[in-house]
This record gives structure tokens, C-alpha cells and sequence, in this order.
């Protein structure tokens, strides 16, 4: 279990929205509230390495030991997954209701797809990120202001729908909201990976290596 900890930028250290229990309200905190926080989760950090250390070199099981290291915790594993739930998982991540840190995470595998399978990628963020699924009143409400005509779409005259209007189709006040933004104007994200800053995943290996208790290592070979 190597010992590396996530540690949040002054800029991420953001007070809790107001209108989101799981959000942030995208204004940080004060300089010494930052200093404040990272020095106490050094404390609990150095605390939980030193218990899950003299634990181990006591003989107890690895899975035991860790159950007090904090959830920065970096985790190393190796993924096997197929294309379709790889989407899925990745469409989630990149989401911008997502946690600032897996939006970053998701950002980067979503330039390795583009890099890898750059026609999947072109599907993926055609009819998947940007594209939408509509309700039956959603399409209701689409049906009201617009009608198919000569194998085309034509606006229908001085048609409109207010939020009143879209209630009545019965919709919610959540659900008005998701049409709206649904039908509002979006960029259409980019996920291009800028490989001259990129770091080997040598350097990575490395660091966990060196992260990694003595107890945890491996035994030299023939020991």
C-alpha cells in the first residue's frame, strides 16, 4: 500500500455550495485556512502511515491495517473493461456534475480513447456526451412548436411553450430545467492530449515503489 496522498491545490480548497450537498460553490478558501487544512491532513496522514507501518510489522493482515488510511490515498491497479462500459464509465466521469478530480482523470482517458480509437471517439462524443435522450412530454413539447413536413422540419407559426405551458404536459420544474439545458447552445468538448507534457509511466512506477513501506516490499530474491 503505497503511502502517497492526494492533497487538493488552494484553488480546488472551495467552500460548500449552497444548492448542492455533494458541490462545491467555486469560491476557495482563505490562504490560511488552506495552510490550516493541509497541516492537519498531514497530522492525520503521518498518524495513519506510522499505525498502518506498526501494524503490518506486527504480523497483522494488510487488510486490517489499512482500514484508517484516509480516502486520499492513491490506488495503483490494473483494468480490463470492454469498449461499450468503458464509454458508459467514462461519459459519467467527464460529466460536469462530476467531482472536480475524476473530471481530470476522465479528461485524460478520454485523450487516450481519442488517441487510440479516434472513429469511436467521434461516435462517443457525437451521440453520447453531446448527444441527449428525450421524454415522451419532452417530445411533446418539441412537437408543439416544430412538425415533420416534406421529409423535413419546419418551425410551426407563432408557436411558443412557457414553463406554465410545459407544466402542462407534465413536466417537472426539474424536468423544465433539463429540457432547456438539453436545447441550449453547447461547445463540443475536446479531450486532445498535449503529449509534450505528459509523464512516463516509468516515473510513476517508480514513485510508488518508493512509496511503498519496507514491510510491504517484496523480499529480495532467494530470501
Amino acid at each position: 500500500m503505497p503511502m502517497l496522498f492526494y492533497t487538493p491545490s488552494g484553488e480546488q480548497l472551495q467552500t460548500q455550495s449552497r444548492v448542492n450537498n455533494q458541490g462545491r460553490s467555486g469560491e476557495s478558501v482563505a490562504e490560511g485556512t488552506y495552510r490550516e487544512a493541509v497541516n492537519r491532513w498531514n497530522a492525520i496522514r503521518a498518524a495513519s502511515s506510522d499505525a498502518y507501518e506498526w501494524m503490518t510489522s506486527e504480523g497483522i493482515a494488510r487488510e486490517l491495517a489499512r482500514i484508517d488510511l484516509p480516502l486520499s490515498t492513491y490506488t495503483q491497479w490494473y483494468w480490463k473493461i470492454d469498449l461499450h462500459n468503458f464509454l458508459h464509465f467514462l461519459k459519467l466521469r467527464v460529466d460536469s456534475h462530476a467531482q472536480w478530480e475524476i473530471q481530470e482523470y476522465g479528461r485524460v482517458m478520454a485523450g487516450m480513447l481519442k488517441k487510440v480509437l479516434p472513429l469511436s471517439y467521434e461516435a462517443w462524443i457525437d451521440y453520447d456526451v453531446c448527444g441527449a435522450r428525450l421524454s415522451r412530454m419532452e417530445l411533446e413539447a418539441l412537437r408543439r412548436i416544430v412538425q415533420v413536413k416534406e421529409s423535413g422540419i419546419v418551425a410551426r407559426e407563432s408557436k411558443a411553450l412557457d414553463e406554465r405551458a410545459l407544466a402542462e404536459l407534465g413536466l417537472s420544474k426539474r424536468e423544465i430545467n433539463e429540457l432547456l439545458a438539453k436545447l441550449s447552445p453547447a461547445e463540443t468538448p475536446d479531450f486532445e492530449l498535449d503529449l509534450a507534457s505528459a509523464v512516463s509511466g516509468e516515473s510513476f512506477a517508480a514513485r510508488f515503489a518508493q512509496a511503498v513501506p519496507k514491510i510491504d516490499k517484496p523480499p529480495p530474491d532467494g530470501d
